[in-house]
């Protein structure tokens, strides 16, 4: 009986390890990698697989995940480092880098420190960036600068299994100094606009002027010329009369300007006696008689 009860509990006993170790192998073989990681799996020491998000298995107690590597993008904390434009002007750049790991067995093999990697790397490539623009470059143009920091540090990070998804330029500081000196030739610079704007509003002034002289001699020749062909008109009228009428109509025109001209006289509020000589009374007799004789 005893015997019996031994075997049974022996019996019971292996099984119970055998469920114990096959479970051990299932949580040991089966592993559930979160979306937002990956793992890197080593077999004695040496790089073995690269789990991706899921179920993944492994062999238990051979392979080991050595390493879980967070695949979300990351942001370098805020940097600032002096640089030296092309016209020697000290500045101070502060820069922000994200990034991702898209490759992790490169990440945790062939770099220690991919943080501070990156921002040293970074940190070069803006001071010889820069180096290579003037100041009033780096102001205008930092768009372009950040795309290329960016490309250049993309290149310099691609064997660490890296991607460098944005670089950013946060500010651009100058010393009080240079400071003091901008200010000095932005003022000078208003104040030189200021005068060649005074300048040009004197020249435009005179320019108008000239041409309202211009064209108000313009019309006066206009006008001459027109009362002259008016008498030339006026007096070639006179010469063909002449020439058709002969003396007669020379002797009426003589004698009409006469007749309007003792109207005139008469009619005048500053005489009211009006003596004419004999021979002119004769005249404008002749003149009233013409006159009739026309009518």
């Amino acid at each position: 009986m005893e015997d019996l009860l031994l075997e049974l509990v022996s019996s019971n006993l292996l099984f119970i390890l055998l469920a114990v170790f096959i479970f051990v192998l299932i949580f040991r073989g089966v592993k559930i990698v979160p979306q937002s990681e990956q793992h890197v799996v080593e077999r004695f020491g040496r790089l073995r697989a690269v789990l991706g998000p899921g179920i993944n298995f492994i062999v238990p107690f051979l392979d080991k995940v050595a390493h879980k590597i967070s695949i979300l993008e990351r942001q370098l904390p805020t940097a600032s480092q002096d640089a030296i434009t092309k016209d020697n002007v000290l500045v101070q750049v502060d820069t922000s880098v994200f990034y991702r790991i898209i490759e992790p067995e490169k990440t945790v093999y062939r770099i220690r420190d991919v943080d501070a990697a990156i921002a040293t790397t970074v940190a070069g490539i803006v001071r010889a960036e820069i180096g290579k623009m003037d100041l009033d470059d780096v102001q205008a143009n930092r768009a372009s600068l950040i795309s290329t920091i960016q490309s250049s540090v993309e290149d310099a990070v691609d064997d660490w299994g890296i991607e460098v998804t944005r670089a950013e330029i946060l500010d651009v500081n100058l010393d009080q100094a240079t400071r003091d000196a901008m200010l000095q030739q932005l003022n000078a610079e208003r104040a030189r606009r200021a005068q060649v704007t005074e300048a040009e509003g004197a020249k435009r002034a005179v320019e108008l002027n000239a041409d309202a002289e211009l064209y108000a001699a313009e019309q006066t020749a206009k006008a001459r010329r027109v009362q002259a062909e008016a008498e030339a008109y006026a007096t070639s009228t006179v010469a063909a009369a002449i020439a058709e009428n002969g003396l007669e109509a020379a002797q009426y025109q003589v004698a009409l300007k006469q007749v309007e001209a003792l109207n005139a006289l008469g009619n005048s509020p500053s005489s009211s006696t009006v003596l004419v000589p004999a021979q002119a009374l004769e005249a404008f007799g002749n003149a009233f008689n013409m006159l009739k004789g026309k009518s």
